[in-house]
C-alpha cells in the first residue's frame, strides 16, 4: 500500500527552498527517529489514542489547507478533549481545532476556550509583503466560538492555557509553548 504522505507546507507552492527544507527534515526524521512511514489519522483507534500523552499541532499554512476540515483529526482532538489530555497548537496550528466540527455531533469542542493564534493583523501584513490571501485563523476561530487572546504578552514569547489546551501566537512563543506542553504531558 505504501506510505501516505501529507506534506504540511503544501500551500507554499513553488517555493523550492521550503520544499527542500521539508525533504531534509523528513530524511533526518527517518535516520534519527525511525520515522519512515507516517500514518493516516484514520489508522489510529481510540485504544491506541489512550497510550498517547498529548497532541501537538505545528504552525505554518498546512493547517489551513489540510487540517481544519479533517474529520479524522477532529475525532482525535475530540478524544483528547473528552479525556482532558494536553493539546498544544502554535501560530496557524490552532486552525486545526476547527476539525472538531467535522466529527461527532458537529459542535466546536473549544467553544468558549481562550486561544492565541497567528492574528488577522499579522496575516494581513504578510499578505501585503508576499501577496495573495489566506484564511484568517483568528477570525475563523472567533466565528466558531473561541475567545481570542491577542496582545503583546501572547505575541512575545508567552502562551495561553485554557483547561487542557495550550496555544501560542507565533514562532516567538515556541520555547514557552514547548516548555509548558512538556510539563503538561509529564504529569
Amino acid at each position: 500500500m505504501g506510505c501516505l504522505w501529507r506534506f504540511l507546507s503544501s500551500s507554499l507552492q513553488g517555493n523550492f527552498y521550503e520544499r527542500q527544507r521539508e525533504q531534509d527534515l523528513i530524511e533526518r526524521m527517518r535516520r534519527e527517529n525511525g520515522f519512515s512511514c507516517p500514518r493516516p489519522f484514520s489508522t489510529i483507534n481510540d485504544n491506541e489514542l489512550a497510550t498517547f500523552a498529548g497532541v501537538f499541532i505545528p504552525g505554518g499554512h498546512a493547517p489551513l489547507q489540510d487540517l481544519g476540515a479533517d474529520a479524522e483529526l477532529g475525532r482525535i482532538l475530540r478524544y483528547f478533549h473528552e479525556e482532558n489530555k494536553p493539546t498544544a497548537a502554535i501560530c496557524h496550528g490552532p486552525y486545526a481545532l476547527l476539525s472538531t466540527k467535522e466529527a461527532g455531533d458537529g459542535s466546536f469542542v473549544y467553544d468558549g476556550y481562550k486561544v492565541t493564534s497567528w492574528s488577522d493583523a499579522e496575516e494581513k501584513f504578510v499578505e501585503l509583503l508576499w501577496g495573495g490571501e489566506v484564511e484568517k485563523v483568528e477570525s475563523a476561530l472567533r466565528d466558531a466560538g473561541a475567545v481570542m487572546v491577542e496582545g503583546a504578552p501572547e505575541k512575545i514569547g508567552d502562551t495561553t492555557l485554557h483547561r487542557e489546551l495550550v496555544t501560542g501566537g507565533n514562532p516567538l512563543a515556541a520555547d514557552a509553548l514547548g516548555e509548558r506542553f512538556l510539563k503538561m504531558i509529564s504529569v
